[in-house]
């Protein structure tokens, strides 16, 4: 896989996070979020499938959470980086999913993804993981996932990105109303 990050000028600053990369594949560019993605942002972040497997999607989707979020997703005061899978170069849907990376204390991250339901089954979400971890834009030493017990598509993506099982948990989803019991993955990069 080849994976080129470029920086993006216009992309806003945060102190702890800095100036958030493109990130390129064969397959597609990772990208911040723009204005222009909310209509397909909200119709796949809709989708109950999508919700259920994350833990702060809600369904349904309030009318206004796809602007906030892409808002939140820039703002020079962002908690996390977040990037769009954008296929459009290559022939595909512009908004294809959603990657982001979320610090931590001791140089450490946590991944969290999501593929739209007509792009299930292609490998997105393999690639999209891979490029992160091999882009490293956070420079961590340690990178985690938490996986919905339920969701062994998403555990077999993080294991192929080099990711290995460390434990259960439980953490709460929102749109289901409910603590699902994880699986907490963590891949060492450094």
């Amino acid at each position: 896989m080849t994976v080129i990050m470029t920086d993006l000028p216009k992309t806003p600053m945060s102190p702890a996070l800095g100036e958030q990369p493109v990130i390129e594949t064969e397959r597609f560019t990772l990208r911040p979020p723009r204005i222009s993605d909310q209509g397909l942002l909200h119709l796949y972040a809709g989708d109950k499938r999508v919700a259920n497997a994350t833990r702060s999607i809600p369904h349904p989707l309030p009318p206004e959470a796809t602007e906030a979020f892409i808002k939140r997703a820039n703002d020079p005061e962002r908690s996390q980086q977040t990037w769009v899978l954008d296929g459009a170069a290559q022939g595909l849907s512009e908004v294809l999913g959603v990657i982001s990376l979320k610090p931590l204390d001791r140089d450490q991250c946590e991944v969290s993804f999501w593929v739209a339901p007509s792009f299930w089954g292609t490998g997105l979400a393999r690639t999209a993981v891979k490029a992160i971890v091999d882009a490293n834009p956070l420079k961590s030493k340690t990178i985690f996932a938490s996986i919905f017990q339920d969701n062994q598509a998403s555990a077999r993506v993080v294991t192929f990105a080099g990711f290995q099982y460390l434990g259960d948990a439980e953490a709460y989803c929102v749109s289901r109303e409910a603590t699902v019991k994880t699986w907490t993955y963590l891949c060492k990069t450094a």
